[in-house]
This record gives C-alpha cells, sequence and structure tokens, in this order.
C-alpha cells in the first residue's frame, strides 16, 4: 500500500513499561516524534489493553498507516493487536529490537510499509551478535597472522 495521503503512525505495544524505556532510547536517538503510541500493559490494572488498543487504533484514519511493534510472538500483548493485523493499513512486527523500531520510524514513508518492515527486519537478525564469539574469532585470526 503507497502511502500518498495519510501519515504513518507508530504503537509500542509491549508487557510492563518496555515500550516506555524503547520510546526514552527514541527520543534520544532520533529526536521527539509525536507520532508514536505507547501502550505498557499490565502496569495498571484498572486500564484493559483491548481499550487501550482500541484508543489507538480509532486515532489512526483510513488513509493512515500504523505499524504495530509488539515483544513477544504469542504473547498476550500480540493477540490482543493482532484482532486489527487485517485492515490494510495496519501492520504487526512482533520481536522487535531497537534498531529496528529506528530504522522503520525513520523511513522514507513514501516507501510502501512492507518493504520498509521487510527490510528492517533482515538488517536487525544482523545486529543479533555474540560479540565474545566475535572477538574470540577475531583474536583466533589476528593470532593466525
Amino acid at each position: 500500500m503507497e502511502n500518498t495521503e495519510g501519515t504513518r503512525k507508530f504503537l509500542i505495544a509491549t508487557h510492563g513499561r518496555l515500550a516506555g524505556g524503547v520510546k526514552s532510547s527514541l527520543d534520544i536517538i532520533t529526536g521527539a516524534m509525536d507520532s508514536i503510541f505507547l501502550i505498557e500493559a499490565y502496569v495498571d490494572e484498572n486500564r484493559s489493553i483491548e481499550d487501550d488498543i482500541k484508543a489507538v487504533v480509532d486515532q489512526v484514519g483510513d488513509n493512515d498507516e500504523l505499524i504495530v511493534f509488539s515483544d513477544i510472538m504469542g504473547g498476550s500483548v500480540t493477540n490482543q493487536v493482532l484482532q486489527y493485523a487485517s485492515q490494510s493499513n495496519v501492520h504487526v512486527v512482533s520481536g522487535f529490537n531497537l534498531p529496528l523500531v529506528i530504522e522503520i520510524v525513520l523511513a522514507d514513508t513514501d516507501t510502501p510499509a512492507q518493504e520498509v518492515i521487510a527490510e528492517a527486519i533482515e538488517n536487525a537478525k544482523q545486529q543479533m551478535v555474540y560479540v565474545n564469539q566475535l572477538l574470540a574469532a577475531q583474536t583466533q585470526e589476528e593470532d593466525n597472522d
């Protein structure tokens, strides 16, 4: 779906306060953005995640896109968000990391969301590195030279 008139909006939805922590990091790295919503599920027993998600989705117009970042595939937060995934303007990315979120929120909004998300997921996978193993391999390589 090409985004020609609407706005690309984002929702970070997690168990507990992870969403707020990610937003704090985003604000430092990218600058504060007003197109990012947060849901920190289960921290306030008087709030329902279903109501929180509906409140966000209600703020997304038909021409807008909503990219949702949820923490755990198969978790209750993702399962609640998936109720909206059948809408053509709602995209759900589960198991996110900070580099993935940064890449997607900074992506050109003229690039289709599906393309942006697919590329960001591939790039984010490369951010997962067991650094000790990498350093050991480099040390061994230097010793062999």
